[in-house]
C-alpha cells in the first residue's frame, strides 16, 4: 500500500496546516555555525597556534528549536514554543531567530537570567565544491537542576498553550536529568493534562529514552526501544513490532519507530501496525534534523486527520528531504514532499 494516497488527498491534509496550533514543549538550543575561510588561515603571535578566520556566522533554531522550523517549513498558522533562554547574547540571537519564523508566536517563551542559552556552537571549514568539514563543536550547557519556581513558570505556560492548541509535541535534549524543561515535575502536569484531554495528540521524543513519560504518542528510534523494553543487546524486526505494537495498545496512544534507513514503524492503541520503508538515497547524506522532521510531520499529519499509512508517508518523505540537506539541520517544506511522494492523479 505504499504510495497510497493520491494528489487530491495529500492536497486535502496538508491544507489544514495553515488553520493549526501547535506547541512545541522541551529544550530549545541555538544552532550557532561559525564559517571558516581555510585560505584565510593565520598564526596567532600571542601563542603560535593557528587562527581559524571566521568569515559567515549562521544561527538558527536547534533542538526543539528544530521542530519548531520544521512547522514553519510546513506553513503550521500558529507554534507556539514552551520553553526557556538566557538573558545573554545567545538568548538574544535564539529568540531573533525564532521571531522571523513564520508563525511563530512567543508569549509562551520565558526569558531568565537564572540559565544559560542551550548553545551548540559548530565551527565549520567551508571550501568550494567540497561538504562542509565540522571542527570539534563548543557547547554551552546549564549543569544545575531547573529551580523549582521555573518549572512552576514553565508548567503555567504549557497549560495555558493547551486549552488552545491542536496538538503538543514535546522534545526532551538535555543528557543530564532535570537540567532541562522536561523535568519530572513538567512530566506530573503533562499527564495531568493527558488525562484531562485524552482526545488532544501528544507526541513525545526524548534523547535519554522516554521512560518515565506519561502515555503520549511515543516516538523514538530502536535503540531506544530496546532500553525502554529492557532488552539486551539489538531487538530482529519482530521484536521491534511486537513491543511497538504492545507499547501502543498498553498506553491507548500510537507509538511511532525510526528505523534509520529502513523507514519507519508505526502502531495504534486499535493494533494496527504499518511499516513504512524508507525512500532511496539520492547521494550524499547528512541524518542531523531527520528525527526532528519526522515528530514535526507526524504531528501535523495526525492532527490533520491522515490515516496511520498517510502519516508515516508523509514523515517518511520529509525525512528523506532533509538528509539531503548537507552540513546545516535542514527542513522539509510541502513543495518538497510533495516532489517525493509518487502521487496517482498527479501530472
Amino acid at each position: 500500500e505504499v504510495g497510497s494516497m493520491d494528489s487530491a488527498r495529500f492536497s486535502a491534509i496538508v491544507e489544514r496546516y495553515a488553520g493549526l496550533r501547535i506547541a512545541v514543549l522541551g529544550d530549545f538550543c541555538l544552532d550557532r555555525y561559525l564559517e571558516i575561510d581555510p585560505a584565510k588561515a593565520e598564526v596567532s603571535l600571542e601563542t603560535g597556534l593557528p587562527v581559524h578566520n571566521v568569515i559567515n556566522v549562521r544561527a538558527q533554531p536547534g533542538g526543539a528549536g528544530t521542530i519548531v522550523n520544521n512547522l514553519s517549513a510546513l506553513e503550521v498558522g500558529t507554534i507556539l514554543p514552551v520553553g526557556l533562554v538566557g538573558d545573554d547574547g545567545e538568548g538574544y540571537e535564539l529568540t531573533h531567530a525564532l521571531e522571523k519564523l513564520a508563525g511563530v508566536r512567543l508569549n509562551h517563551f520565558v526569558h531568565t537570567r537564572h540559565r544559560h542559552t542551550f548553545t551548540y556552537c559548530k565551527p565549520l571549514i567551508i571550501e568550494a565544491d567540497k561538504p562542509p568539514v565540522e571542527l570539534n563543536r563548543l557547547d554551552l550547557k546549564n549543569w544545575t537542576p531547573t529551580s523549582a519556581w521555573l518549572q512552576g513558570l514553565l508548567i503555567k505556560q504549557l497549560q495555558e498553550v493547551a486549552a488552545s492548541v491542536d496538538a503538543i509535541i514535546v522534545m526532551d535534549q538535555v543528557d543530564v536529568p532535570e537540567t532541562g524543561v522536561v523535568t519530572q515535575k513538567v512530566l506530573a502536569a503533562l499527564k495531568i493534562l493527558v488525562g484531562t484531554k485524552p482526545e488532544l495528540p501528544v507526541l513525545a521524543d526524548s534523547r535519554r529514552g522516554l521512560r518515565g513519560f506519561p502515555p503520549v504518542i511515543f516516538k523514538m528510534n530502536a535503540a531506544e526501544l530496546s532500553t525502554l523494553t529492557g532488552a539486551r543487546g539489538e531487538l530482529s524486526s519482530e521484536e521491534v513490532e511486537a513491543a511497538a505494537a504492545a507499547l501502543a495498545v498498553n498506553h491507548g496512544r500510537p507509538v511511532f519507530i525510526t528505523l534509520a534507513a529502513r523507514g519507519i514503524l508505526g502502531a495504534t492503541a486499535k493494533g494496527d501496525l504499518r511499516y513504512m520503508p524508507a525512500l532511496p538515497l539520492r547521494g550524499a547524506i547528512d541524518i542531523v534534523g531527520a528525527g526532528d522532521a519526522v515528530s514535526a510531520n507526524l504531528t501535523v499529519a495526525m492532527a490533520s486527520g491522515a490515516t496511520l499509512g498517510e502519516t508515516l508517508e508523509l514523515a517518511n518523505a520529509a525525512a528523506s528531504v532533509v538528509v539531503h540537506k548537507l552540513g546545516t539541520t535542514g527542513t522539509a517544506s510541502i513543495a518538497e514532499i510533495r516532489k517525493l511522494i509518487a502521487l496517482p492523479g498527479s501530472s
